[in-house]
């Protein structure tokens, strides 16, 4: 009798302990399975999301790739093309066709480089500076729009975690 009572008192240790275990790695795969559904949703997002604030951006007659472009002048100052090209992720050539086209405009101007004959700086104009924070400020109100669709108290959870979320791409090395 001593033997079965420790032995069931072994047994109900090992049950003890399996459940625990699987519990653990049902809290995990429970976590895993909420983390892959978030992958799955800001997969989805994304894309809508850009289509969607592009196509406020060209009810004001700017392209995204134009509004990229004279954001990377304005907040980095003139650069050469290859910089541009580089921050941008696109080629050199689709950096010249908008370039040509943003120069047409009289919001871009090409200058030599001071010391590389070779390289051509980009700067924004007087009046390319202009139309970026007027179009900037319209594009940011009317892209407000979409999160008014949610609570004062669902905005602020948001920018916490996206917050949070730039966080640990920062302390990746993925941005700054």
């Amino acid at each position: 009798m001593y033997v079965n009572s420790k032995m069931r008192k072994r047994s109900s240790q090992g049950v003890s302990r399996v459940r625990r275990i699987l519990g653990v790695v049902n809290q995990e795969s429970v976590a895993e399975e909420a983390s892959l559904r978030l992958v799955d949703e800001f997969a989805a997002f994304g894309p809508a999301y850009m289509k969607w604030a592009r196509s406020r951006l060209q009810d004001r007659g700017m392209t995204y790739a134009r509004m990229r472009l004279l954001g990377a002048l304005h907040c980095s100052g003139p650069q050469i093309m290859s910089s541009i090209s580089d921050e941008l992720g696109v080629t050199r050539r689709n950096v010249t066709a908008l370039v040509d086209a943003l120069e047409e405009e009289g919001l871009v101007r090409r200058k030599p480089h001071p010391t590389d004959r070779r390289a051509t700086v980009i700067e924004m104009t007087s009046q390319g500076e202009q139309t970026m924070e007027r179009i900037y400020d319209e594009h940011r109100a009317a892209v407000a729009e979409l999160f008014a669709e949610l609570s004062e108290e669902d905005r602020e959870e948001l920018s916490r975690m996206l917050g949070t979320l730039r966080e640990a791409l920062r302390r990746e090395g993925i941005c700054s």
